[in-house]
């Protein structure tokens, strides 16, 4: 496959990063003035979660750092990789003036167990909005595999594929889904000159290349990997307003649902899997 997609999705995020870093939505403040605060993605995984003192973790996908940042602050020695540079700027920045001790990687995800130690993690995190940027889960799931030791556990937590096949909400109220539901060999090609946050940032790099990824693409990439999936569920809310005036707050904290009859349509799912151990 051509790595066009990658120059590409790259210069959006570099672009972005800076805007992203002092953006409200993203609230960096708050982690520099109190060493307990978490970000709104990782409060709602706690209770998946459990504990992760003392396990060594790696953050795919990481960005500017915030859910890495959150998970050393509940004990794990966490290490960041992205692709950006300029977002692993920020990240570096916030955790240096946060008191965060997290060690910054920059790298394409798929390269992730060649510039990190094969087998050396007992938790790799990926949170929402990563999957997207990858045209292979299959891929990412024998890399996650790599990284891994026997005995550790992958932790996702994932915007469904459900919810970006829908389309924008017409003008009668109704959501129709517009977009592909399973991972397709070309990418879904996007031309937009904003971002998700906040910002009065002018942008150069408007394209992107993106691709959604089946529940069930997604759990058979992660067992083909050799790993046993231990729990999946499917969650109504997600941590952005993921439909723009059709959601209200959830009961956690900052999350969003659909403000009317919120079982329809999944927003997120969280999957875990663990490397198992060798026999004997």
């Amino acid at each position: 496959m051509s790595e066009e997609y990658l120059r590409l999705n790259r210069a959006s995020w570099d672009e972005r990063a800076p805007a992203h870093a002092v953006s409200p939505d993203y609230a960096l403040q708050r982690f520099r003035d109190d060493p307990a605060h978490l970000s709104d993605v990782v409060r709602f995984d706690l209770p998946r979660l459990g504990s992760v003192e003392g396990l060594r973790g790696v953050h795919l996908q990481c960005h500017l750092g915030t859910d890495t940042i959150s998970l050393a602050r509940l004990g794990a020695e966490m290490t960041g990789l992205d692709f950006s540079g300029p977002a692993l700027e920020q990240a570096r920045r916030l955790a240096a003036e946060a008191g965060a001790d997290v060690d910054f990687v920059e790298s394409d995800v798929y390269a992730a167990a060649d510039v990190l130690p094969a087998g050396g993690f007992d938790l790799v995190f990926t949170g929402i909005g990563a999957l997207c940027w990858i045209p292979s889960v299959a891929r990412w799931a024998d890399v996650v595999a790599r990284l891994l030791r026997p005995g550790g556990r992958l932790f996702l937590r994932e915007g469904h594929p459900m919810l970006w096949a829908l389309g924008d909400p017409r003008p009668d109220g109704l959501v129709t889904v517009e977009h592909p539901y399973v991972e397709r060999a070309g990418a879904t090609v996007w031309d937009e000159p904003g971002t998700y946050v906040e910002t009065d940032t002018t942008f150069e790099h408007h394209v992107t290349h993106e691709w959604n990824h089946g529940l069930g693409q997604v759990v058979t990439a992660v067992l083909d990997a050799g790993l046993v999936v231990t729990s999946l569920e499917e969650h109504d809310s997600a941590p952005w307003d993921a439909l723009p005036g059709y959601t209200e707050p959830a009961a956690e904290p900052g999350e969003l649902r659909l403000r009317d009859r919120p079982w329809r349509v999944p927003f997120t799912y969280t999957l875990q899997a663990v490397r198992p151990a060798p026999p004997g």
